[in-house]
């Protein structure tokens, strides 16, 4: 990342799902916690042209097994006990 000028900074009170969630792309991407920060603010302000990376679900489509407990389990949720609406 290239920067022409910088200035220094010291946050406080940054909350704890801001530092896990920091921390935790930091390690998935091999980068240092400083970089990590100053990539999801310069996104965060759309001031950059790179595309923002597109994380979704796809890794699990297709991974459907089924499961006779699951459904069982689903459909004992969708029974009615007379005896708590009487």
């Amino acid at each position: 990342m290239k920067t022409s000028g910088s200035a220094q900074y010291t946050l406080r009170r940054v909350p704890l799902a801001v530092d896990r969630a920091l921390r935790r792309k930091s390690r998935r991407e091999g980068k240092s916690l400083n970089s990590a920060a100053l990539e999801t603010l310069i996104a965060g302000l759309h001031l950059t042209t790179e595309p923002l990376p597109y994380e979704d679900l796809s890794f699990m489509a297709g991974s459907w097994v089924e499961d006779p407990d699951f459904d069982a389990a689903i459909r004992a949720q969708d029974r009615v006990d007379a005896g708590l609406w009487g």
